[in-house]
């Protein structure tokens, strides 16, 4: 199967070829850490609603997601969530050190968020 560009019919069977996690034993334990993705575009939808930044609870669904999905964490990220985020990961990702430094590929023309660069950099 080719994954040159994720959609519904192969974002799963990516995400599984990269998984990564010896906890996990079972198919719901594979779908409990897909479900991050989903906690996570909840977190930063709040964010750009109303402002309120959970900048721990963001970095730790991001840690978690990188620890189980490795290398396919960003391109799981752009498929899963709306280009509105992008400025807000990209500022998680060059934070964690994650951000790819030959290609960003659609990460690479996009702005940081410059009120999260703010908050990271108190940490």
């Amino acid at each position: 199967m080719r994954f040159d560009h994720l959609d519904e019919k192969n974002h799963l069977m990516f995400a599984i070829k990269y998984y990564e996690n010896p906890q996990s034993v079972t198919v719901d334990d594979f779908m409990e850490d897909m479900k991050k993705f989903k906690y996570l575009k909840r977190l930063l939808k709040r964010y750009l609603k109303t402002g309120v930044l959970r900048t721990n609870l963001i970095l730790n669904h991001l840690i978690v997601l990188y620890n189980v999905f490795g290398e396919g964490t960003l391109p799981l990220l752009m498929y899963k969530l709306e280009p509105e985020y992008y400025p807000a990961v990209k500022t998680f990702l060059i934070y964690l050190s994650r951000y790819p430094e030959s290609n960003g590929g659609v990460l690479e023309d996009v702005d940081l968020d410059e009120a999260i660069y703010t908050q990271l950099r108190k940490l």
